[in-house]
């Protein structure tokens, strides 16, 4: 059971898929303007993480290892245009700002990288629980660049007005690109020279 924890909370911030292993960083800095579509975002990822996970898992010993990555790729694609589709039919204008990004989760590291390193070595039950652990990690790191964005952005959190009412000049560096990538560089530096340090001393 022990073990079963640790699958769930180690990526949330020891071995974080984004400020530690720094993989999906491209919708890291595309899709955070807004908390709102991190959210959806960080949703997509993480259902089609889960369920690439078991099936993934499921079908392991039946999967040739020289075709591995090929099957692997069909079952994350098809996984992908249901998370696709399903956006498109509830949450259409949210979907039309995710853009591309959705359909990009197909050649996302984290998703890929949790297939080969460990779904297809482990069985169900560890695989959806690896799941639900890296895409949480992914989710946490998306909200709070987002959060930091919007709020220096906008002046808004979700939409509503924060600092706005207090006369906040918007900023325009943080609604672009660069400004995810100081946000990230931030809590890369923040995990490595604070968290990582006290992981040293535990140990």
């Amino acid at each position: 059971m022990a073990n079963f924890k640790n699958i769930v909370t180690d990526p949330l911030v020891d071995n974080n898929p984004v400020t530690w292993q720094v993989l999906g960083i491209c919708s890291a800095l595309a899709v955070t303007t807004q908390v709102k579509t991190a959210l959806v975002m960080s949703a997509a990822l993480t259902v089609v993480l889960v369920f690439s996970n078991l099936i993934i898992s499921l079908l392991r010993k039946l999967i040739p290892a020289k075709i591995r990555m090929i099957v692997e790729l069909c079952i994350i694609a098809t996984l992908v245009i249901v998370a696709d589709q399903v956006l498109k039919a509830t949450m259409y204008d949210v979907s039309k700002q995710l853009s591309v990004f959705v359909g990009l989760i197909i050649t996302n590291c984290i998703v890929m990288g949790r297939a080969e390193a460990f779904a297809l070595q482990n069985p169900p039950v560890p695989s959806i629980l690896d799941g639900i652990g890296n895409g949480f990690g992914y989710s946490i790191v998306l909200v709070l660049v987002a959060t930091f964005r919007e709020l220096l952005g906008s002046g808004t959190w979700l939409g509503f007005p924060i600092l706005k009412q207090f006369g906040y000049p918007t900023n325009v560096l943080m609604l672009l690109p660069p400004g995810a990538f100081i946000v990230i560089g931030l809590m890369i530096w923040f995990q490595r020279m604070f968290v990582s340090k006290q992981l040293r001393e535990e140990e």
